[in-house]
């Protein structure tokens, strides 16, 4: 067998562009790189805040992204996610920018979802911000009018939220964990047509086990779709 070289570096299947960020990112968050069984590879999208993505939209910062993509494609990644499920808003962008499959949100896991549940039921989406969360990105990720949601969003939240946001330096998990977990029971008891819920946040999965413990719901999230992407580049042998 020969080896053949090229790169610098090897062994990666999926690059994930990452925000401009400084807060914590714990095990669970696609950020923390032991989040995954598998290595992943990062690419920073310099000034690309939280704040400029989720609350701004901010069209300017899509240069960079598609840029970071490609840089991504050519460091030898197969699949290409991104650490932020409002950049939806970027999907059909960075899709025509590479040759390699590009999902930016785990709200790409609404259709699926949805067509899992009977047609009395609904998808509950679990956002940063609700107020933010608007018509493009839901299009952005291919969820149809005709798709029961559910949204509920942590802008009133004192430990989650603004740490995200606003860019800061501490996390207190346990209170962000709370505020998780106290968002998806309201939902749910809110709307108990919600027969599942995706967490659009990229920083949400760690405190998924935790609205399941809660809810009793099937829990979705963006690891969630990289591992099935992930299984689908390296599928089993039998």
């Amino acid at each position: 067998m020969k080896a053949r070289g090229g790169r610098n570096l090897y062994g990666h299947a999926i690059g994930i562009l990452v925000l401009d960020t400084v807060f914590p990112r714990i095990p669970g968050d696609i950020g923390h790189a032991g989040t995954f069984p598998f290595p992943v590879l990062y690419h920073k999208v310099r000034n690309a805040s939280p704040a400029r993505v989720v609350r701004e939209g901010d069209p300017a910062l899509l240069e960079g992204f598609v840029a970071g993509a490609r840089t991504l494609e050519a460091s030898g990644v197969l699949a290409i996610t991104t650490s932020c499920g409002f950049l939806a808003l970027f999907q059909r962008q960075l899709a025509e920018a590479v040759r390699v499959p590009v999902f930016t949100s785990a709200l790409q896991l609404v259709p699926l979802v949805s067509r899992m549940l009977g047609p009395d039921r609904a998808v509950g989406v679990l956002t940063v911000d609700g107020l933010a969360l608007g018509p493009r990105h839901l299009a952005g990720a291919g969820i149809a009018e005709d798709i029961r949601l559910v949204i509920r969003g942590l802008e009133r939240g004192h430990a989650f939220t603004p740490v995200l946001l606003e860019n800061e330096t501490e996390l207190d998990v346990e209170a962000a964990r709370r505020e998780n977990v106290e968002a998806a029971r309201e939902m749910v008891e809110r709307h108990p047509e919600v027969g599942a819920i995706v967490l659009e946040c990229t920083n949400m999965p760690p405190y998924a086990a935790a609205i399941r413990e809660a809810t009793g719901l099937p829990v979705f999230d963006i690891t969630t779709l990289v591992r099935m992407v992930y299984a689908a580049l390296h599928p089993p042998t039998y």
